[in-house]
């Protein structure tokens, strides 16, 4: 039996439709949805993704489109975050018995993590950054020099030394078998520290134009910029190279990871198809309901009929490849993974390393308390958050990771 979509009516806004049949959802988010449903640029209703959950800014899991108007805030600050994975011709049986080799090769190749010492140089940038990183640099330079003209404060940020670049948190770069053991790579990083910063700028900038104009909002995170407004043609012009940034971090260190890859597994192999690479944090002009909007997914992924995404799980969870069905009542989207069901600092205080190490038994990735608030049991049942959007994607591609690298 499919599952049917759950309708949030909201007094004086816009109905919030939820793909939630079977997954919990946090009151929390529910307050969260209800006021984002009350801004009056909103265009038919607010859809759901399962793997919904509070969200600084805006709920994680939401697909919020808008007509007029943009909310910097919903789209976040890790701009274009989302995830590539390529298919090789390698299987199970050509992967090094010991897979340690194999993740630290990919730790050697790719930065990530990060330190908070100004006084020492981040490990998750560049020392001294790459001819490769270089090259690809300069597709980004133009549109920079561009914004820094005009926003100087942007200058002085980790731009081009994070290009190729991890980051922290749920960010990852894995190894996968699918299910018929072909091996795949896959990561998941966006904008890094340039998308940080511009999505910090554009939300304030956006906070002190309410105020100018005395406009009241549900919440402040809430605050918007008017279409045709000098602030909102500067966003849309640097959101869109931040989401472009995003795109060829990520290929850029793929690139990366398959090289680092070839320099230890002893077999020859080729790419069996073309990367996935999709946003899911991010905002763009979309055709809906015969009309043109401006759609934010936070947290969720372009589901357009016959497009391919990315559903990861948690580093001890399945992952999937997807094919969207394009349904348009959740404005041809799906979710963007399994979705948390506790805060980090929750999973810390409630999990012991011992628990980690149980729930990542045969994943060659760290297992020290810097990472316990990624352990699976922070987030949902993945086969839940699938079967709730069977309406939404089919499942192309099934992947369970045997190295995870993590930030």
């Amino acid at each position: 039996m499919k599952p049917s979509i759950q309708v949030m009516n909201v007094e004086q806004g816009r109905p919030v439709k939820m793909w939630t049949q079977g997954v919990p959802v946090e009151d929390e988010a529910k307050r969260q949805l209800e006021n984002t449903a009350k801004m009056p640029f909103i265009f038919k209703h607010i859809a759901v993704m399962p793997d919904v959950h509070l969200g600084k800014g805006s709920t994680i899991g939401s697909v919020i489109p808008t007509v007029g108007a943009i909310i910097p805030a919903a789209v976040g600050v890790d701009i274009g975050c989302g995830m590539i994975a390529a298919k090789t011709s390698l299987h199970a049986c050509d992967l090094p018995d010991n897979l340690s080799a194999l993740r630290d090769a990919i730790e050697r190749a790719v930065p990530h993590g990060r330190v908070v010492n100004r006084a020492k140089r981040d490990k998750g940038a560049w020392g001294d950054v790459p001819e490769v990183v270089n090259r690809a640099w300069l597709q980004l330079d133009p549109d920079f020099k561009q914004i820094i003209d005009k926003y100087p404060k942007l200058k002085n940020t980790n731009n081009r030394v994070h290009l190729g670049t991890l980051g922290t948190g749920n960010h990852f770069i894995e190894v996968c078998l699918d299910e018929n053991q072909a091996v795949w790579f896959m990561l998941h990083s966006g904008s890094r520290g340039i998308g940080n910063a511009i999505g910090n700028l554009f939300i304030e900038l956006a906070k002190k134009d309410m105020q100018r104009h005395f406009i009241n909002l549900p919440h402040q995170d809430l605050a918007y910029l008017v279409e045709g407004s000098e602030h909102y043609n500067d966003y849309v012009f640097a959101v869109d190279w931040a989401q472009r940034y995003a795109r060829l971090n990520r290929e850029t260190m793929m690139n990366n990871v398959i090289a680092a890859a070839r320099s230890v597994i002893s077999k020859p192999f080729t790419l069996e198809m073309e990367a996935v690479n999709c946003h899911h944090n991010y905002v763009q002009k979309e055709q809906h309901f015969g009309q043109e909007v401006l759609v934010t997914r936070k947290g969720a992924v372009s589901a357009q009929a016959g497009e391919l995404g990315i559903i990861p799980g948690s580093m001890g969870a399945r992952s999937f490849i997807v094919r969207g069905k394009g349904n348009q009542e959740a404005f041809c989207s799906c979710s963007h993974g399994a979705g948390r069901t506790m805060s980090r600092t929750e999973a810390k205080r409630r999990f012991s390393i011992e628990d980690q190490i149980k729930a990542t038994e045969g994943v060659e990735c760290r297992k020290d308390s810097d990472v316990i608030d990624e352990i699976p049991m922070a987030y949902k049942d993945i086969d839940a958050v699938m079967a709730a959007q069977s309406e939404l994607v089919e499942i192309v591609h099934t992947l369970k990771q045997v190295v995870c690298v993590k930030g």
